[in-house]
């Protein structure tokens, strides 16, 4: 299991009161180096939080949906015990990070070009009740804007959408600005 740890170890996030130590999970096609991950670690790290980014390329390459639980299991494995954690992910890393919110002592999701349904994985999509930001493409190619409008919606979560498609690429920058704003109340 690798991972990219940034502003830190992994074992002091023990006490409830302390500052939620961050979980930023990649897309599909991408790394734990990618754009949109490292702009949030950047931002976080800014803020003088903890993170880790998994690595979940040798999972992805398969391109199995039966890997979906694994890449929830390996991220599981980064949170510090019961220690409160912030998930954030882009497209798969979004829906990994929803699905595993429901199973750790999650405050926080800030979900990117969110899927809310893959084809053929059978669970049933959930997230934790926690504060919640989206970001969404309005040309998004891959994960539907419909869908995640109405997942924000139906949970009362904010949601910003972006005159761009599924990558994002045009709003990395707006995109971390998003996330430190976020972040800014568990710091």
């Amino acid at each position: 299991m690798q991972s990219r740890m940034h502003g830190g170890g992994l074992s002091a996030c023990d006490n409830p009161r302390m500052k939620p130590f961050l979980i930023l999970s990649h897309g599909l096609e991408s790394g734990p180096e990618a754009t949109k991950v490292s702009a949030l670690a950047k931002a976080a790290e800014a803020l003088g939080l903890r993170s880790v980014r998994p690595d979940y390329r040798d999972l992805d390459a398969r391109r199995d949906v039966r890997d979906i639980d694994s890449r929830i299991a390996r991220l599981q494995s980064h949170a510090p015990g019961d220690a409160p954690v912030v998930l954030a992910g882009s497209s798969m890393g979004a829906f990994t990070s929803a699905l595993a919110s429901t199973g750790l002592n999650c405050v926080g999701l800030f979900l990117i070009a969110l899927p809310v349904a893959i084809p053929g994985y059978a669970r049933p999509f959930a997230a934790a009740a926690v504060p919640t930001v989206l970001v969404h493409g309005w040309n998004d190619e891959v994960c539907p804007v419909d869908a995640a409008i109405t997942f924000a919606r139906a949970r009362g979560d904010a949601i910003t959408l972006l005159n761009d498609d599924h990558r994002l690429g045009n709003h990395v920058d707006f995109i971390a600005e998003q996330f430190r704003l976020f972040l800014e109340q568990f710091a």
